[in-house]
């Protein structure tokens, strides 16, 4: 088993294109985002190895996740 990744990014298509990426190379995606607020929640309960955050996304931006994080 890979390394554990959550994605968070606003755009569908983009959160598949990363997934697709990362599983190609070894990585285990545990959850999808589609802002920050739910980011940090899922990170909260998933506890993954790594976390791709886009930065401009609707309620809570990338950064302000992250800080929580």
């Amino acid at each position: 088993m890979g390394r554990q990744v959550l994605i968070t990014d606003d755009t569908a298509f983009m959160r598949m294109t990363l997934k697709n990426i990362l599983e190609k190379n070894g990585y285990q995606v545990v959850g999808e985002a589609e802002d920050g607020q739910v980011a940090v929640d899922k990170y909260m309960e998933l506890r993954p190895d790594l976390v791709t955050m886009d930065i401009t996304m609707p309620r809570m931006d990338g950064i302000t996740a992250i800080k929580k994080i």
